[in-house]
């Protein structure tokens, strides 16, 4: 059998080679040229074949494209519903990334094992059949319909895939396939590109919901390619500590739902098991009320959340005061304490600000700096804020307080948790009013500090 011919294109400016070289003969960038498998001519029996799998091509206007009666299926995981927007969509390629032990495969597992109505199959490329049939009937589920699969060449994953015609199937993970087309290791960027874009090319022909499970670097984000983000159709995170009770599934592109959805989960001895009212579980509900503790109303994804900010301002001993903010942006943090100190007369430039989120939940919308702004003054003057109190609003350079989308379901939410008092921004004041919520608003950061 002929040896397939290699070549080796630039990622910086395109350029092929027929030999690999430290620089780039063009660009002269270095380091920049990664193998590729030699495109083959194109034959008419090649295209015929390909024709004949993926049914005819051909330019249609949006009036002849057939829709599904249900093109969602439930995956029995209310969470994980909710986080793909609704249910499994045929044909879409899930993305899920997580560090290790975090609970990534026991989830697939556990859908695989729901999804009964449907033919699943799962491939694993890091254990052995024995290990994953342990980890099922550790975790109790129903193994009747489960099918098994251990391989880590994705011809041949495809080529069983093609015989046993699943509707769901799952790929564990990416960096241990590789495909015979290129020489490299497993894990290269070479051979996760082309190994991911032939499993996506087999999800889309077949209509075959995928799943692929993908490892994450030291800084948390998805090791391999850009590339392989932009191939699928959703990509899901998976936050908080292994070593914890819960975890927090974000969705953070999503082509059939919200993004920044969150899912969030609780994991026991039969696995991860849904949490149906998140905010309970990132509420302390102190016993007495306690400075530099203060609940803010967050929107993640299509519902809001109630998490508690807790601050601690203390005495610097050092000359350049600490900034340490723990599910905040840091940078943030430095910008709010300067307006704070110019439109608030308060003045922190000697003491250290730490800043917390409880229950290892990470805010990035601006609604988190009024009540971090409000914590660290609470922290500073050693005065804790009523128990009942819920606050939300940016905080504009200038000091005003701007308003944040969606202050009605905001303060909504809060009511049914049994707030009775609310700071928000004028903008954001609902016009009916709240039942049994009395709703405190200002234009601007100073007129907070007097109220409070």
């Amino acid at each position: 059998m002929a040896k397939p011919k290699q070549q080796y294109q630039c990622t910086a400016c395109g350029a092929v080679a027929s030999k690999w070289a430290g620089q780039c003969a063009d660009c002269g960038e270095w380091n920049t040229m990664e193998e590729m498998p030699a495109a083959p001519a194109p034959t008419a029996a090649r295209g015929a074949r390909f024709a004949g799998y993926a049914g005819e091509s051909r330019i249609r206007s949006v009036d002849e494209v057939a829709l599904e009666a249900d093109p969602r299926s439930p995956t029995g995981m209310d969470e994980l519903d909710r986080v793909l927007g609704g249910g499994l969509v045929h044909g879409s390629v899930v993305l899920i990334g997580g560090d290790p032990g975090i609970g990534k495969s026991t989830l697939l597992l556990q859908t695989l094992a729901s999804v009964t109505d449907l033919k699943s199959l799962y491939v694993t490329g890091e254990e052995s059949l024995q290990q994953v049939t342990l980890r099922a009937r550790r975790l109790g589920l129903p193994t009747e319909g489960l099918r098994l699969f251990t391989e880590t060449g994705v011809e041949r994953i495809l080529a069983a895939a093609s015989q046993e015609r699943p509707q769901v199937m799952v790929v564990d993970s990416i960096q241990t396939i590789y495909t015979e087309l290129l020489q490299s290791a497993p894990g290269s960027v070479a051979q996760v590109r082309e190994a991911a874009a032939q499993l996506v090319r087999y999800a889309k022909q077949t209509n075959t919901a995928l799943f692929i499970v993908g490892h994450v670097t030291k800084e948390g984000t998805l090791a391999g390619p850009r590339v392989l983000e932009h191939m699928v159709d959703t990509v899901l995170y998976f936050e908080g500590d292994p070593g914890g009770r819960y975890r927090v599934l974000r969705a953070v592109k999503n082509r059939f739902g919200a993004v920044n959805e969150l899912g969030v989960f609780a994991m026991t001895e039969k696995g991860l098991k849904p949490v149906s009212n998140p905010s309970a579980i990132f509420l302390s509900r102190h016993e007495e009320p306690v400075s530099g503790s203060v609940i803010m109303v967050t929107r993640e994804g299509t519902r809001p959340l109630m998490v508690e900010v807790q601050a601690l301002v203390d005495e610097s001993h050092t000359n350049n005061p600490r900034r340490v903010a723990v599910g905040l942006e840091q940078n943030r943090l430095a910008m709010l304490l300067a307006v704070l100190h110019r439109h608030g007369g308060i003045a922190m430039y000697d003491q250290d600000v730490f800043v917390n989120v409880v229950g290892g939940v990470r805010v990035s919308e601006t609604a988190a700096d009024l009540p971090v702004l409000l914590a660290a003054l609470s922290s500073f003057r050693s005065r804790p804020l009523p128990h009942d109190l819920v606050t939300f609003g940016e905080v504009g350079l200038a000091g005003e307080i701007r308003p944040v989308p969606n202050g009605q379901e905001r303060l909504k939410e809060a009511a049914k948790h049994g707030f009775r008092r609310a700071i928000v921004p004028k903008a954001n004041a609902p016009k009916k009013g709240i039942p049994d919520m009395e709703i405190i608003t200002a234009n601007r950061l100073a007129e907070v500090i007097e109220r409070i």
